[in-house]
């Protein structure tokens, strides 16, 4: 009796569960029988591995031969375990020696030519091997960048069962022919799913950053205030103005004022970017806030995760360390958005399905886009608007109270005037500018919640502001007021002074003062409060 194991990852949502691998030959009509709860791409890899074994110079063994997948509980699908698999089996028929398989972990899919593609969710795979103490991987060669992502643990990159099989019995590692010039990799398609990009929205991870200046943005001072404000303390964006004033253009700004990610916040993001399919070739940790903005058709599923089978990431998983914007947010579905409580709120989002429950990481900064009434003319200084009353009431209503009650600026955008879009030399500051101060505000923030579980103002509960972090002497009075006369709720009061925070540590104050207070009760309301809207004005 030939017996050999190894081991390989199941992915449930972006955490991995360590699977062992186990393969058995005993006498008797050669079949070969796949256990352990595999999905139909897990089943048909049978075919996969004997092709691959053949085609890569081996024998397969002429004897009953079981697979079985350790624990059997957890439900695994995917291609993954193609190369883990394939190990075994010759461990088992003595072509590689079992003591050798049996401390490597072995992710990757295995062509019929015994090449091996890349899988998503490398990365999220290696960190649950590395936390389980296995020092070894093998993954395919153009995922070993990846991989290598994870410190304390060593990696294997290889191109071929046949250079595997070398390696591991000591013998030449043979070359493999490069393909033709020119042409793309065929290896590389397995990192990204089909069409996952233009349904998601997603900027091609930095890409288009790089090409928007917030100098661009002309006029819209109060709008451009809000935006810093928001990126300096994490705080979600309300933008409600005529088509054409610059909603759009501020959103797409947004995320390169954001600071870098850090160490630990890149490989989160590069986690779910990866179980996704949308980690671009030749790229693989991203550092920077991504960008999400989905289609305003988008279901709850596509919204915050799910699908058929096992659920996978979605639109907030994906904008996680970085910003959601929802463009034309009333045509959205309000089932879709009422779901978005529970990740603002909580910063991840829990879906439970009957394979199991998955938990992905959520805390995105949103920013909501909208028009005032269904022909997006309606505005207090001119009738331009042909919408009728009732109609504008029931387009506003669509965004939800409670909704809007977590979100802790909302703006006005004026329509652009034409004196402002053709006055020269007056651009509004440049990103690189407005992102130094939000840098240094983030910084200050840091200092002070140091040694407290979070990092932005946005995170801090309400509770914790009152009794440890406390404005200036009467600074919070008006805000007060707007309490009593109902204009405000208590999540509400505690959000303006979560934003004065943010304000103070933008203008260098060591504690919110009336004036800080009152940007942000204008910030929140949309109140004229008689502060200038502009942070260098404070200061």
């Amino acid at each position: 009796m030939g017996f050999a194991r190894t081991c390989a990852v199941a992915l449930v949502g972006v955490e991995g569960v360590v699977v062992e691998v186990q393969a058995d030959l005993e006498p008797g009509v050669a079949a070969f029988t796949l256990v352990g709860l595999p999905d139909k791409s897990l089943t048909e890899s049978k075919d996969r591995v004997r092709a691959a074994v053949v085609n890569s110079g081996s024998a397969w063994p002429q004897k009953k031969l079981t697979v079985g997948l350790s624990p059997a509980s957890v439900p695994k699908g995917g291609s993954g375990f193609d190369l883990a698999v394939a190990c075994a089996v010759l461990g088992a028929a003595e072509r590689i020696d079992p003591r050798v398989l049996s401390d490597i972990v072995m992710i990757g899919e295995l062509g019929l030519d015994g090449r091996v593609r890349p899988v998503r969710g490398v990365l999220p795979a290696v960190l649950a091997a590395a936390d389980a103490g296995y020092e070894q991987v093998v993954v395919p060669e153009c995922a070993a960048a990846e991989a290598s992502l994870v410190p304390g643990i060593s990696v294997l990159g290889v191109r071929s069962l046949r250079q595997l099989i070398a390696v591991l019995t000591d013998e030449p590692v043979p070359e493999e022919d490069p393909d033709e010039q020119g042409r793309p990799d065929p290896l590389m398609a397995g990192l990204r799913m089909p069409g996952t990009g233009a349904a998601t929205g997603m900027h091609s991870m930095g890409a288009a950053q790089h090409d928007h200046d917030l100098a661009d943005v002309v006029g819209q001072h109060s709008a451009r205030t809000a935006v810093e404000v928001a990126a300096a303390g994490g705080h979600h964006l309300f933008l409600e103005g005529p088509p054409g004033a610059g909603k759009t253009m501020l959103a797409e700004r947004l995320p390169a004022i954001l600071p870098r990610l850090t160490k630990g916040e890149s490989l989160e993001v590069t986690a779910v970017h990866s179980v996704a399919g949308l980690l671009p070739p030749g790229k693989p940790l991203v550092d920077i806030a991504p960008y999400c903005a989905p289609h305003h058709s988008a279901t709850m599923q596509a919204l915050v995760g799910g699908g058929q089978g096992i659920a996978r990431p979605g639109a907030v998983s994906l904008a996680h360390r970085g910003v959601l914007f929802l463009d034309e947010t009333p045509e959205f579905g309000s089932q879709a958005l009422d779901a978005l409580r529970q990740p603002l709120e909580a910063g991840h989002v829990v879906i439970a399905r009957s394979a199991g429950v998955v938990r992905f990481p959520a805390r995105f900064l949103m920013v909501l886009a909208a028009n005032p009434c269904p022909c997006g003319r309606f505005s207090q200084r001119d009738d331009l608007c042909e919408c009728p009353p009732s109609m504008i009431r029931r387009y506003q209503a669509r965004l939800s109270g409670p909704l809007l009650d977590r979100v802790d600026l909302r703006v006005e955008v004026d329509r652009v005037t034409r004196s402002e879009l053709t006055e020269r030399g007056a651009q509004g500051e440049s990103t690189e500018t407005v992102a130094d101060r939000v840098r240094a505000a983030r910084e200050r923030a840091a200092a002070r919640l140091a040694d407290t579980p979070w990092r932005t103002n946005s995170e801090v509960p309400g509770r914790e502001l009152r009794s440890r972090w406390y404005a200036s002497l009467g600074a919070m009075d008006e805000a007060e007021r707007s309490l009593e006369l109902g204009a405000l709720t208590a999540r509400g009061l505690d959000r303006v002074l979560r934003v004065a925070w943010t304000v103070a540590d933008l203008v260098g104050h060591d504690r919110p003062c009336a004036t800080d207070v009152a940007l942000a009760l204008q910030l929140r309301t949309g109140v004229p409060r008689g502060v200038p809207m502009a942070i260098g004005a404070l200061s």
